[in-house]
């Protein structure tokens, strides 16, 4: 496999470092890591975005998931290992990802369901997380990137 290019983030001067301050930004909210790393595996599941997925598979090992709950997040709704907040977590990850699936696709049960688990800045992290990966997730499978060549 080759890429057809190089990360469109990585051309362009000065693209890179915004996009990275979002996912620190996103880390400084209070939301435990292993629930970020669940919404950005599952997120760039859904997208079939191989070079997120294979990173965001390392990285959830680093932030201390297991092999169990890496595994298992693309069916998480029937596996016992998350908890009802990572759940809510995954929930909102899924519907803001699968925005053209259907009319109003956060529904106000999706997002009341996160609130309850999730204060306002923890909220904003997710949906920060959500959206930067969802953009890295169109960058890479377009440019069709290569799982594994980002380290």
């Amino acid at each position: 496999m080759q890429p057809r290019m190089q990360n469109p983030a990585m051309i362009l001067s000065g693209a890179m470092k915004p996009i990275q301050e979002i996912f620190k930004a996103a880390h400084t909210a209070g939301v435990e890591a292993e629930t970020l790393e669940l919404v950005h595996l599952r997120v760039s599941q859904i997208n079939g975005c191989s070079a997120c997925v294979d990173a965001g598979v390392k990285t959830g090992r680093k932030a201390g998931l297991t092999e169990e709950r890496l595994g298992t997040v693309a069916a998480w709704r029937e596996t016992p290992y998350f908890t009802p907040a990572e759940r809510s977590a995954l929930a909102l990850a899924e519907a803001a990802t699968r925005l053209a699936d259907r009319p109003d696709a956060v529904t106000d049960e999706i997002w009341d369901a996160a609130a309850t688990h999730f204060d306002e800045k923890q909220l904003a992290a997710l949906v920060l997380m959500i959206g930067v990966t969802n953009m890295f997730n169109r960058l890479n499978a377009t440019t069709r990137q290569i799982a594994g060549a980002w380290g």
